[in-house]
């Protein structure tokens, strides 16, 4: 069994969760010894696509017709393309159609939780569809391995400064806009959002937000995952003030680097992940402004060590086992199916 996982145009999703996504499964895969190439001319027995570039549907398309088997992975669904890039939310109609040409290409659909699966149920791909979490490397995201105060130093924080972190791209459903709000409400707080997106991509309403920015507000850009790590460890707060999601790789991070987080409370997030048990969660920007004053002022519990568990469960190594069996159920239907 020899896995291709296709890695065209990877520079364009480099700096995404899909990007990450891809470099976790290199890793996984590798963990738990399932052969792979990024050769598309190369010998394979299944392609793993986790890109929707035009490209990605004329593979699926020729690997079949070479026999091989094809599972895209739903990173992707019309839900989360709404209110990110400019005129997202004038053609999801149009991009839930290119999607579901996409996937209905596929053998199989691997998507990254119960909930983005339920979704795309709804779809009417009759495809089988297993939910499979991205994962999180824990032996990198060990905070025995984190510089917080390089951190710090760098972005010109004090060891007293209370500093607030975000990670994700300039657009709306990742709440960037209640993220300038709650900088505004709490001027004696430092916020720092990391992340890229291209300038032609972002809304004007965006870009207008961030030129305004409050005084206590950073915007770095990109980092990678080295100074993403101490960031998360030199850091007082994670909050994801997301509005829709598949998973959420930065929050594996955050939790798997035991860093006090505040996530949005909303549907994807229901049952593995418990307000006051192993995460907070907020419903609006009332709610993270009074639990981010909470912690900091120490009057919420320290949630750290349970949440750590939720990363624990989805550590890269497990995901590996889970995508060979995945991979072996496939060929095996394959052979039942010529019997």
């Amino acid at each position: 069994m020899k896995i291709l996982l296709h890695t065209g145009k990877f520079k364009e999703v480099e700096k995404s969760g899909v990007g990450r996504a891809i470099v976790h499964q290199k890793k996984a895969l590798d963990l738990v010894h399932i052969p792979y190439t990024t050769d598309v001319n190369g010998d394979y027995d299944i392609v793993h696509i986790n890109t929707i570039f035009p490209e990605s549907l004329m593979l699926a398309k020729k690997s079949k017709k070479r026999g091989k088997k094809v599972i895209f992975h739903a990173h992707s669904t019309e839900e989360d393309f709404r209110n990110s890039f400019k005129l997202s939310n004038a053609v999801s109609p149009l991009f839930k159609q290119w999607l579901k040409s996409c996937y209905g290409s596929a053998d199989l659909l691997i998507t990254p939780t119960e909930y983005s699966k339920k979704l795309l149920e709804k779809y009417d791909l009759d495809k089988e569809i297993i939910a499979i979490s991205n994962g999180i490397d824990l032996d990198f995201f060990d905070r025995k391995k984190c510089h917080p105060d390089v951190f710090r130093k760098k972005y010109g924080f004090t060891k007293d400064d209370k500093v607030i972190m975000s990670v994700g791209l300039y657009i709306e459903r990742k709440g960037i806009l209640d993220f300038l709000e709650l900088a505004r409400r709490l001027p004696d707080y430092k916020f720092i959002w990391f992340g890229y997106t291209k300038p032609s991509l972002i809304p004007e309403n965006i870009s207008r937000a961030i030129k305004n920015k409050p005084d206590n507000v950073l915007f770095p850009g990109y980092i990678d995952s080295k100074e993403l790590r101490d960031a998360y460890a030199g850091c007082d707060i994670y909050i994801f003030p997301t509005k829709e999601e598949t998973e959420g790789i930065v929050l594996l991070e955050a939790l798997a680097l035991k860093t006090k987080t505040i996530v949005s409370d909303i549907p994807i997030y229901e049952g593995w992940l418990k307000d006051g048990v192993n995460i907070y969660k907020a419903k609006d920007v009332d709610e993270f402004e009074s639990k981010i004053k909470s912690i900091i002022e120490k009057k919420l519990p320290d949630l750290t060590s349970e949440g750590y568990k939720v990363a624990k469960e989805r550590d890269i190594k497990s995901i590996g086992y889970e995508l060979k069996k995945v991979y072996e159920h496939v060929l095996e239907s394959d052979l039942i199916n010529t019997d």
